[in-house]
């Protein structure tokens, strides 16, 4: 079947959708454990959300890199999700998205969101042909997702550790069994039409 270059694959219920964060333990373990994030959290700062397990994964180094030592699995709404896609813009300017690069500024600084499409990953973390969704959350997004759209955090640490020991022992159907099932995001009403190049 064929994969289109831009699509978001995602982890979805009719009224959630799950994506994946990074964090050192001291902001991760008590996000967890609380079910919200801790007053280490800045709101203030911007903040990147990636649906796609696997590319969270390529990211964190399976949640070995420091500062990055505890990966979460943060349940969010679905509403707030597509609120920050349609408040988003492209990271980058995009010639023939964009009038111009001056229009492109302009609305990066209006924007509270920004999209990112990179490679996605296999599960040896290696570059495949379609790309993967990045949305970086500010200002209004970043507090409305950390205080309004987060339904549930679940520390995932020991699953990528899981899944990272059986493809290193040679397993991936094992291994691949125990992915999140990443489902297409539907993107009607025009959701992805000015973030998709």
């Amino acid at each position: 079947m064929h994969e289109p270059e831009r699509r978001v694959r995602a982890l979805h219920t009719a009224t959630t959708v799950t994506v994946y964060q990074a964090y050192a333990p001291h902001i991760g373990l008590p996000a967890a454990r609380d079910g919200r994030f801790p007053a280490a959290w800045k709101r203030d700062r911007m903040t990147w959300i990636k649906p796609s397990f696997l590319w969270m994964m390529y990211r964190c180094g399976w949640g070995a890199k420091e500062g990055q030592e505890t990966v979460l699995a943060v349940e969010i709404r679905r509403e707030g999700f597509e609120w920050a896609l349609r408040n988003a813009c492209l990271s980058h300017y995009e010639r023939g998205l964009h009038p111009d690069r001056d229009s492109w500024k302009r609305e990066v600084r209006r924007c509270p969101a920004r999209v990112q499409w990179d490679p996605e990953r296999d599960l040896r973390l290696t570059a495949l042909p379609y790309r993967s969704l990045q949305l970086g959350l500010s200002g209004e997004a970043a507090r409305r997702y950390a205080d309004e759209w987060t339904v549930g955090i679940t520390d995932v640490t020991p699953l990528a550790h899981q899944i990272q020991a059986l493809v290193r022992d040679g397993e991936p159907d094992a291994a691949a069994a125990l992915l999140p099932q990443e489902l297409p995001y539907p993107d009607g009403d025009g959701l992805l039409d000015r973030l998709r190049p």
